[in-house]
């Protein structure tokens, strides 16, 4: 069904800094980038909300019955420490320390981005390229850039002339900021260094001895720049100017930023209609690294294997409280949090049971056309998701007092109500149906609960050997116990 021709839709345009009535290139086609991770450590909590929110967006464009070409990348070389231009890349590094090859690297924390968010019931983008696999595309771009004189060549590197660019074009539009403020505020480049200008970025960078990830080009063996990689996959695959691109707010300066302004160097023209950010995500109101400890990985939450959280969660559960949060806002993750978004989804769970079973009258006393619409307006507000979530607990209460026999709802009022409740909660919001608040089957919590109580009198009466084979035959089973202050609870690997 081509819903959007009945809906309009308005996305936040981080371009022009406001809300615009999205019209895609081609009618009923849409193409969507979005930068993926850089393969050299397990996916981080932070980085599953921002893949989380465009895989939101990317179900909600699909139910309106677009054709989405879902492009999301993997950056397997290039991306240095600290963002810079110098310094060791983040996956060779990883290799050296661990003593492995960078593939390696790459292979292993791929399979560990897939996994974590396979288990959040993520879809599939449409194409996931990597950087390694499109060195070509990236030298050919190069080429054209130093042919319109906006880059230039120094011992083996490449560098993008941000000063000449912004003689014709703008650099910093996308982040507000001015060149000559930038310029302004930078300190005098050491001797050293190869740049024209501090804003000068890398396209390609010469390899040294000892540099692992190498690839031949026409001013020496080196490896392309971390910027000019996105630009390359994302035209190839959606064209010179596509639809929608998206990433984390820390990629908007200077990622995007120098996305842009290669695409405008090497074809002339804006390559994006429409710049979506998704914003962070806190731990116990505080920014998450692993410096500091403030921090806890996917898996972590999953199996209650952390010292910040009460009890393991299951990754519905975490993507319901993901989705409580507007993906533009901060969001802060605490205990609390994700226990009040565990009741709340378990709620969410019990009134669709409830829905089959109501009876009907010839009659409704709820207007479910009318509130199906609020739904549509919710997503249609650039994905505000959280009213929707509000909008689909009004008719939990409809269906209390439905229940209660303080309303009525007629057979086909029920139909449409059950119908776009599944549609909201697992196709758009991308909740997984198939598990519980607990995370498994009706019967297996009260059966684990029975082994838990049983154990705890082993322990009360100092029969040790029985409390041990209770916990080491369920962990055999896959069935992980952990005893904390509020007493045992369990997790399922």
């Amino acid at each position: 069904m081509q819903l959007y021709k009945s809906q309009t839709l308005k996305i936040y345009n981080s371009l022009t800094g406001k809300k615009e009535i999205f019209e895609p290139i081609n009618e009923g086609h849409i193409g969507m980038y979005v930068c993926g991770p850089t393969v050299y450590s397990n996916v981080h909590l932070g980085n599953c909300r921002t893949f989380m929110s465009f895989d939101m967006i990317f179900r909600y464009l699909k139910h309106l019955g677009y054709k989405v070409r879902y492009v999301r990348n993997i950056t397997d070389a290039g991306h240095l420490e600290n963002d810079a231009d110098e310094g060791e890349d983040k996956i060779a590094k990883k290799a050296r320390l661990e003593q492995i090859e960078p593939m390696e690297v790459v292979q292993r924390y791929t399979v560990d981005f897939h996994n974590t968010l396979q288990k959040f019931n993520f879809l599939s983008p449409s194409i996931e390229p990597t950087a390694t696999g499109h060195i070509i595309e990236q030298i050919e771009i190069i080429k054209v850039i130093l042919e319109k004189g906006l880059a230039y060549e120094v011992n083996g590197s490449v560098y993008f002339d941000v000063v000449k660019f912004n003689k014709s074009y703008e650099y910093g539009k996308l982040s507000g900021r001015k060149l000559e403020d930038m310029i302004t505020n930078t300190r005098e480049l050491a001797a050293q260094d190869e740049k024209k200008s501090p804003q000068d970025f890398a396209l390609w960078k010469k390899a040294e001895p000892q540099h692992i990830m190498r690839w031949p080009s026409p001013w020496g063996d080196g490896f392309p720049g971390w910027h000019l990689e996105c630009t390359a996959m994302s035209t190839k695959y959606l064209g010179e100017t596509f639809d929608i691109h998206g990433g984390g707010m820390d990629l908007k300066f200077p990622h995007h930023e120098c996305e842009i302004a290669q695409a405008e160097a090497s074809n002339g023209h804006s390559p994006v209609n429409y710049w979506m950010h998704a914003n962070m995500l806190t731990l116990n109101g505080k920014k998450m690294a692993k410096s500091t400890g403030n921090n806890i990985l996917p898996n972590e939450m999953f199996s209650g294997e952390n010292d910040i959280l009460s009890k393991p969660f299951t990754p519905t559960v975490v993507r319901f409280f993901m989705m409580q949060a507007h993906y533009t806002s901060i969001l802060d993750l605490s205990n609390e949090a994700l226990l009040a978004s565990e009741k709340g989804f378990q709620k969410l769970m019990d009134s669709l049971d409830l829905l089959d079973k109501l009876e009907t009258a010839a009659d409704s006393d709820f207007d479910v056309a009318s509130w199906k619409q609020k739904c549509y307006d919710a997503m249609n507000d650039d994905f505000n998701t959280p009213i929707l979530i509000a909008t689909l607990f009004e008719a939990v209460k409809h269906i209390n007092l439905i229940k209660e026999g303080k309303e009525n709802i007629s057979e086909a009022d029920k139909n449409t109500l059950r119908e776009t409740m599944h549609s909201f909660i697992f196709d758009v919001l991308g909740l997984d149906h198939k598990v519980d608040a607990q995370g498994d089957s009706d019967k297996l919590p009260g059966v684990v609960d029975l082994l838990i109580q049983l154990r705890n009198e082993a322990r009360a009466n100092k029969d040790f050997a029985t409390s041990d084979k209770i916990r080491d035959q369920l962990a055999a089973l896959g069935i992980q116990l952990k005893d904390g202050k509020e007493g045992t609870t369990f997790s399922v690997s």
